[in-house]
């Protein structure tokens, strides 16, 4: 059974990591998929590719979801190739890490924009769509750094915070029209970024986490196919920590 089938979704930055993970899963599970990307074009279309030998429509598209002129421009192209958007992934993220002393304003202002900035660009885009259709599922990525907080990274935790307290205003705001607006809360995930650090760390971490293991980006996507499908309808403005038990 194909839990998202007939259904669109847009994930951003779904080019490597976490993002890849949920947007091969959702193709996966039926779902036609457009996929936002910064700078690696030859990956993306390699990604294209991917996903459209699934059997459903994969499209990426190289946009900016920290420019609110580049999100509405987006939208707008994306309902024309694929007519309905049901679901809306917002991945996008960087991080800035430094103490506090140390972190400059510039990496506390570019963290907020493209943590925090481009959940609002997105979702007030594709929030006219959903309104007419009277229908859909807004899934926001915050991180347990935004529930929790952790030293040295301020910035990040800020603005997955901030992810946190908007959804949950967005989810009062939508939830009459049939609009569901929902966060995600990783936990320590390994992608191919974790495996440059030293495996000490890697393992100290693991060892740290009830369940004993890092999370794969397949943990963070089966949550977000379960909060994008009808299986989750009577769910919203909730916040679901994908992170093996780190905060029990």
């Amino acid at each position: 059974m194909k839990l998202l089938k007939g259904k669109t979704a847009i994930i951003t930055g779904a080019s490597r990591g976490i993002g890849k993970g949920i947007a091969k899963e959702f193709a996966l599970n039926g779902a036609n998929v457009a996929f936002t990307f910064s700078k690696s074009v030859e990956l993306a279309k390699e990604f294209e590719k991917e996903l459209t030998s699934l059997g459903v429509k994969a499209v990426a598209y190289q946009s900016d979801a920290a420019n609110y002129n580049d999100s509405i421009e987006l939208v707008e192209k994306i309902i024309k190739d694929f007519d309905s958007i049901d679901i809306l992934v917002n991945n996008a993220g960087i991080t800035r890490d430094n103490l506090l002393m140390r972190m400059q304003e510039e990496d506390f202002n570019q963290v907020i924009k493209v943590n925090l900035n481009s959940v609002f660009n997105m979702t007030k885009a594709v929030q006219k769509i959903m309104l007419k259709q009277r229908s859909g599922s807004i899934i926001n990525m915050s991180s347990v750094v935004g529930v929790k907080g952790n030293a040295g990274q301020s910035n990040y935790a800020a603005s997955k915070a901030g992810i946190i307290g908007f959804s949950k205003s967005i989810a009062l705001e939508l939830g009459s029209r049939n609009i569901r607006c929902n966060v995600i809360a990783p936990g320590f995930i390994e992608t191919e970024m974790t495996k440059k650090l030293d495996e000490k760390i890697i393992e100290n971490w693991r060892n740290s986490i009830p369940l004993k293991r890092g999370g794969t980006p397949a943990d963070v996507a089966n949550a977000c196919i379960w909060l994008a499908s009808d299986m989750s309808s009577y769910v919203t403005g909730q916040v679901l920590n994908i992170d093996g038990g780190l905060l029990t």
